[in-house]
């Protein structure tokens, strides 16, 4: 994947929850966020549906709610808890029901589900507290999952947009990386979520859960997905178009399209227990 944040567990930021001004920066543009980022494998969301005791579910950090559509049009009733109001309202304007809050602070008031999930955001919620409170909020049996995507694009894109971004924010933390990272790197991180699911002693044994698939781009529909991602949020105007004006340059070069290898990962446990 290109050197950018990711939301995804990043294994070169060790605590990304505390990076807040990144966090709350992806509400600057909810619309295209939501038209650009790609959805979930449907396998994935029906193996949670299917491994869950019932249909509630609460979405942590459900942004534009691209999972909890899916998980809607799956059967399932959910309950949205976002950060950031933008992306809040938003949701709201596409039918979900949403609460404006933190995750660690967020008040349940006696109220359980079946399913707690987090859909690239759970790198945003402090470790120290997310899977204890999802605990407390999970009926027994309930179910955690927490899953984001990994995305590799060519070399002959991923190349010119590390250089690019190099050029136009030097001093950013996130150069210095290759522009291209194994998936390993990323399969390791996702294990230590589930040592943190498993160090808490509220749940089954986790399971790790690897999805593959492609997705192919335009020019056009690369460079409206690039903007919504954490790094090129932060930019100003001049160095964003620095930025896509290379990408760009780019895919024209390989016929104005690619096909891009995702892989969708996941860690997910059963919350144990009878009451």
């Amino acid at each position: 994947m290109p050197t950018l944040p990711r939301e995804q567990p990043d294994p070169s930021r060790s605590e990304p929850h505390k990076a807040r001004r990144m966090a709350e920066s992806f509400g600057a543009d909810a619309q295209r966020y939501d038209l650009a980022r790609p959805s979930y494998p449907d396998e994935l969301v029906a193996r949670i549906v299917a491994g869950s005791p019932g249909v509630d579910v609460l979405d942590v950090g459900c942004g534009t709610g691209i999972a909890a559509r899916q998980f809607q049009a799956a059967g399932c009733a959910v309950l949205g808890v976002e950060p950031d109001a933008r992306m809040a309202d938003f949701a709201r304007a596409r039918g979900l029901q949403v609460e404006v809050a933190d995750f660690e602070a967020w008040q349940p008031v006696g109220r359980t589900f079946d399913a707690v999930i987090a859909a690239q955001s759970w790198h945003w919620v402090d470790p120290a507290v997310g899977a204890l409170k999802a605990a407390h909020v999970l009926r027994p049996g309930g179910r955690l999952a927490i899953f984001g995507h990994v995305y590799e694009p060519p070399a002959e894109v991923a190349e010119p947009f590390a250089a690019a971004y190099r050029r136009v924010a030097p001093d950013s933390p996130l150069n210095g990386q290759p522009a291209r990272r194994p998936l390993d790197l990323y399969r390791a991180a996702y294990a230590k979520v589930a040592d943190k699911i498993r160090e808490t002693g509220q749940f089954e044994e986790p399971e790790q859960w690897r999805f593959d698939w492609e997705q192919s781009y335009t020019r056009d529909q690369w460079l409206d997905l690039l903007p919504t991602t954490g790094g090129l949020t932060q930019l100003r105007p001049d160095q964003l178009a620095e930025v896509l004006d290379a990408v760009g340059g780019a895919i024209d070069s390989l016929g104005g399209r690619f096909t891009m290898t995702y892989t969708t990962l996941a860690a997910t446990a059963v919350r144990a227990g009878t009451s």
